[in-house]
């Protein structure tokens, strides 16, 4: 199979692609989704769910690319993407734009992305090529 340019060498290049890909759909719906129905959140704790999702799909995308620039247009793309759905909720009768949670976003992308100056940046192309 031909790599996938800007990878890392992973043994399954499409799985974690597609699992990275399908974790942004699954942000894209649940934040657009009616809050209703919903058990009510201590105030302002949303603002650590936003820092953690845009953490974690950051630091994936760290586990994936293996260049400068793909990484960097991951981020730029994570950084969009939280400025979008903000303004899609905006444009919600049930949801709202807060500039609270695109700055949790942001700094959620910023300490995913800052996982690449950490010894763990390789841990998915380890246990991938060790794996079944």
């Amino acid at each position: 199979m031909k790599p996938i340019r800007g990878l890392k060498p992973l043994r399954r290049p499409r799985l974690w692609l597609g699992l990275w890909c399908a974790a942004i759909v699954l942000v894209i719906v649940v934040c657009l989704l009616p809050l209703s129905g919903l058990p009510p959140l201590p105030a302002n704790s949303d603002k650590l769910e936003h820092l953690l999702t845009y953490f974690v799909l950051a630091t994936f995308a760290v586990q994936l690319f293996a260049r400068p620039a793909p990484l960097r247009a991951a981020a730029l793309g994570l950084l969009l993407l939280g400025l979008g759905i903000e303004v899609a909720q905006g444009m919600t009768t049930y949801r709202s734009a807060d500039p609270w949670d695109m700055l949790a976003n942001t700094l959620g992308v910023a300490l995913g992305m800052a996982t690449v100056f950490m010894s763990w940046r390789d841990w998915l192309w380890h246990a991938d090529k060790s794996g079944p």
